[in-house]
C-alpha cells in the first residue's frame, strides 16, 4: 500500500512517499480502507518534532480516518466487512492515517454518520472528539450558560461553536472580519473581530460586566493569563494548546475559577454523541480545502502557513474519487 511517511523531524518536505505492507488485523482489530483523513495543528507539530520522544522516525503519522471495513481480527463482533466507519487513530500509539489502509482497535472505532461524506467525517473525528471533551467533559457546559470560542473559524472552533449551540449555551467567538458571516451561518451569538477589538472589553460589555460561564482556548498565547478579566464568578477555562511559557494566574483565584487542560482520549462514546447531533442537523464539519494522499506535504504547509486563514479543515481524498464526491 501507499503510505506518507515522516523520515525525519522538519518542514513538509519531510515526509515522503513509501510503500509498505499492508497491515493485518489482530484480535479486536479492524483493516480499514482509508478513504479520506485530514490535517490538524497536531499532525504539523509532529512533523516538526514537537514531541520526539514520542514519535520514533521513519513514522506514518495522521490522526483522522474515515473509511470502510476490509476485514476483521479474531473477537471482533461489532462490525463487518462492508462497514463505513470514522475515528481517530490511538494518538502517540502505532501508526496514523497518512496511509491507503489502517488497523485500529474495535473500541475507538464508529460508524460513520450517512449523512457526512468521507471527506467530511474525516474532517470531524479529531476537532469533534475534543471539542466534546472540552466543553461537555471538562467544562460541563450547561443550558443557558455563555461560552466564549477562541478561534471560532479554525477547525476545533467552528465544531465547538455548533456543539455549544446545541447545547443551549450562548456563544461568543473571535475571528477575523472576513469570517464573521462564517460564523454567525454556524450558531455564534456574538462575533468579536479581534483586530478591531479586545475581547476582554467586548465581552465585558456584552455580559453588562458579568463576564462568560466559560473560555474554550484553540489560540494560546496570554489567553490563559488575560482570561480572568473575562469571565464570570466561578467560571472555567479549557485549554488545548501547549503551554509554552508561565502564565500568572493571580487574577484566576479572584473569580473562583478552574482551568482544564485538554489532550483528547479516543473512545467509540464521543463519536456515538457527535454521530447523533450530525444526523440531527445540529452538527457539520466545513471542508476548506481538499489535497490528495501525495500532497499531504503541501496541506501541511497550507494549514500551517494559513495564520487562521482557513476556514474549518483542510482534508486529504486517500481515494482520489471522494474528492468530487
Amino acid at each position: 500500500m501507499k503510505a506518507i511517511v515522516l523520515k525525519s523531524f522538519g518542514g513538509p518536505a519531510s515526509f515522503e512517499v513509501w510503500e509498505v505492507p499492508k497491515p493485518i488485523p489482530r484480535a479486536g482489530q479492524v483493516l480499514v480502507r482509508v478513504h479520506a483523513t485530514s490535517i490538524n495543528p497536531l499532525d504539523y507539530q509532529v512533523r516538526r518534532g514537537d514531541y520526539p520522544d514520542l514519535v520514533p522516525l521513519p513514522s506514518i503519522t495522521g490522526h483522522d480516518v474515515s473509511g470502510v471495513i476490509e476485514a476483521v481480527g479474531p473477537g471482533v463482533t461489532a462490525f463487518a466487512p462492508g462497514d463505513e466507519v470514522w475515528y481517530t487513530p490511538q494518538i502517540f500509539d502505532g501508526p496514523g492515517s497518512y496511509a491507503e489502509y489502517h488497523v485500529a482497535a474495535e473500541a475507538i472505532v464508529g460508524r460513520k454518520p450517512p449523512s457526512l461524506s468521507h471527506l467530511e467525517a474525516a474532517s470531524l473525528t479529531l476537532v469533534g472528539g475534543t471539542a466534546w471533551e472540552a466543553l461537555v467533559v471538562r467544562a460541563a457546559l450547561r443550558v443557558g450558560e455563555s461560552v466564549l470560542v477562541h478561534g471560532g473559524a479554525g477547525g476545533v472552533g467552528h465544531v465547538a461553536i455548533q456543539l455549544a449551540k446545541a447545547m443551549g449555551a450562548r456563544v461568543f467567538t473571535t475571528v477575523r472580519e472576513a469570517n464573521a458571516d462564517f460564523v454567525k451561518s454556524l450558531g455564534a451569538d456574538v462575533v468579536i473581530d479581534y483586530a478591531l477589538e479586545d475581547y476582554v472589553d467586548a465581552v465585558l460589555r456584552e455580559t453588562q460586566g458579568q463576564g462568560v460561564d466559560v473560555i474554550f482556548d484553540t489560540i494560546g498565547g496570554d489567553t490563559l493569563s488575560r482570561s480572568p478579566d473575562a469571565l464570570a464568578q466561578l467560571g472555567r477555562v479549557v485549554s488545548i494548546v501547549d503551554i509554552a511559557k508561565p502564565q500568572n494566574l493571580i487574577q484566576a483565584w479572584g473569580k473562583n475559577a478552574s482551568y482544564h487542560f485538554v489532550f483528547t482520549r479516543q473512545n467509540r462514546g464521543k463519536l456515538d454523541e457527535l454521530h447523533t447531533l450530525v444526523e440531527r442537523g445540529q452538527l457539520r464539519p466545513h471542508v476548506g480545502a481538499v489535497y490528495s494522499l501525495a500532497d499531504t506535504a503541501l496541506a501541511h504547509a497550507r494549514l500551517e502557513g494559513a495564520n487562521h486563514g482557513v476556514r474549518g479543515k483542510v482534508a486529504i481524498a486517500v481515494v482520489p474519487s471522494e474528492a468530487g464526491a
